[in-house]
């Protein structure tokens, strides 16, 4: 076979090879056209004008049961019987678990009734969602705002910081918003008392672990104390999922967008979370408080571990590591020691150093002065020159 023959023979095994890979790309399109219609049609099922249809956790059989057992075990208290057996196999650990994901879930939940509250609150007061960015506090802001033009008649206190109301009450008086109309405040209401449910429930099920946490984490309630802890649990998503997090997350865990007004930022604590609610944290100097922070958010991590692998179920390790951030936060807080006086060396106390060898003996053999120069203009004793006036001297 002759070059152009074989050339001609790879040209079509290419256009055989292009028109397979033609048939494979119609069909995998054909195949995405399915499911984009089929994720479409599941989109355009979901009604966004009903809060029902976008919120279903409060109706759900899961939340409902857990709830049940959270009121229960709230009223029943402590059950001591069962605190001799292993901790998976503890119904009350099991109910802690899933309370944790509650949590979790009630959180994401709130979120979604938060966006659908903007939507609707935008038309009658844009400016709000970048004022207030909680969730629960904006939710009881439009709660209590509702369709009211001047906002000189609403209550604010105790909602919101004085600064934050003083800046809503200007911003409200020029907003380009409208009144909402009836059926959409309602709408909108009750999606703020939706969230202000889920909110309650939430506190309930953090009450219900902060009750157990002694017994749950004795090592992390020890340091942080039982509310911080249990908080730090239920955002972690459980006792486990917390050990596993590194200290740097651990100390973010709750940390909320502040909201300044223009103000200045010199007094906010950035970057951090629950951590700043604990004692230890609280009576730490405002200069110190940061390195306190990672300092907690570090020991606590180790104390979480401590606990998950269920190694010290007396608290002794919590103990010992609490005294040990004690006695740093104490360390931190010396003064320096006082700078003594310098006495002067005394003067010529040791030998000069020079430098020696046999470059420098060579180098002052290079420069030294040689003996024809230690001759040069050289007067002898006892012996006469010859002056210039031609007369003799001697010496």
């Amino acid at each position: 076979a002759t070059l152009a023959d074989s050339f001609l023979a790879d040209l079509d095994e290419l256009s055989d090879n292009e028109a397979d890979v033609l048939e494979e790309e119609n069909n995998d399109v054909a195949n995405m056209e399915e499911d984009i219609d089929g994720d479409l049609a599941d989109i355009e099922t979901l009604n966004y004008d009903d809060l029902d249809s976008v919120s279903k956790l409060q109706k759900s059989q899961r939340y409902i049961d857990i709830m049940q057992k959270v009121e229960d075990a709230l009223e029943k208290g402590s059950d001591i019987s069962n605190q001799g057996l292993v901790l998976e196999d503890d119904p009350e650990y099991q109910l802690i678990v899933d309370c944790n994901g509650l949590s979790v879930d009630i959180e994401n939940e709130i979120v979604i009734i938060h966006n659908f509250i903007r939507d609707k609150y935008r038309l009658k007061f844009p400016e709000l969602e970048s004022l207030v960015h909680h969730p629960i506090d904006y939710a009881r802001v439009v709660k209590k705002i509702g369709n009211e033009m001047d906002l000189t008649l609403v209550d604010l206190e105790g909602l919101l910081p004085s600064a934050i109301i003083m800046v809503v009450s200007v911003t409200a008086s020029t907003t380009s918003g409208k009144p909402l109309p009836e059926d959409v405040l309602q709408k909108t209401i009750d999606a703020c008392d939706r969230a202000l449910a889920l909110d309650t429930a939430k506190k309930k099920v953090l009450d219900f672990v902060e009750s157990r946490m002694g017994y749950i984490a004795p090592n992390l309630s020890t340091i942080v104390g039982s509310a911080v802890a249990a908080k730090l649990m239920g955002t972690a998503g459980g006792l486990s999922a917390l050990a596993k997090m590194p200290a740097c997350n651990v100390q973010l865990l709750g940390a909320k967008k502040k909201t300044l007004a223009g103000f200045s930022t010199a007094t906010s604590q950035f970057r951090v979370g629950y951590i700043e609610q604990t004692e230890i944290f609280q009576t730490t100097p405002p200069a110190l408080r940061s390195r306190a922070c990672r300092l907690l958010a570090s020991k606590a991590t180790l104390a979480a571990r401590i606990d998950s692998t269920r190694g010290d179920p007396l608290g002794n390790a919590g103990k010992t590591l609490k005294e040990e951030i004690h006695k740093k936060i104490e360390k931190w807080q010396e003064p320096p020691p006082a700078k003594q006086p310098k006495p002067l060396p005394v003067p010529d106390s040791e030998p000069k150093k020079k430098r020696g060898g046999r470059r420098l003996r060579k180098m002052k053999e290079r420069y030294a002065i040689t003996d024809m120069r230690k001759l040069a203009n050289r007067m002898q004793f006892g012996v006469p020159e010859e002056s210039s006036l031609g007369e003799l001297r001697f010496f």
